[in-house]
């Protein structure tokens, strides 16, 4: 069982922050003459996103349960939108979200994703 997005934490990034990368997933081989040849490397390849939500003292709490214990500290997946497309999406941590603090008690969390195929 995936496990699933906290319903406490903001379901949309701030907008400004998302970036999407398309799968990266050709392998290009020179040729003796002429152009490269190109081939697929895999038939699923992951999509890499970078969102950045801002959170309260106690949503990062709940982030950082979510993060260290419920996905064992990122290397299980979980399930949530996706940002762009509104899709159920299957999604998993590349590197700990990181906190920067801002006034008053909000923190702007960053979070690097891969969307698993």
């Amino acid at each position: 069982m995936t496990a699933e997005w906290p319903l406490t934490l903001p379901a949309s990034p701030l907008a400004e922050s998302y970036a999407e990368t398309a799968p990266d997933n050709v392998i290009r081989s020179a040729a003796d003459q002429g152009p490269a040849k190109l081939r697929r490397r895999t038939t699923a390849a992951v999509r890499n996103l970078r969102l950045a939500y801002v959170l309260s003292a106690g949503q990062t709490e709940i982030l950082d349960g979510f993060y260290l214990a419920d996905l064992k500290g990122g290397t299980l997946p979980f399930q949530q939108a996706h940002p762009r497309t509104g899709d159920a999406a299957v999604m998993r941590f590349k590197a700990p979200p990181d906190y920067a603090s801002l006034n008053g008690g909000y923190f702007r969390v960053t979070l690097e994703l891969e969307i698993l195929p």
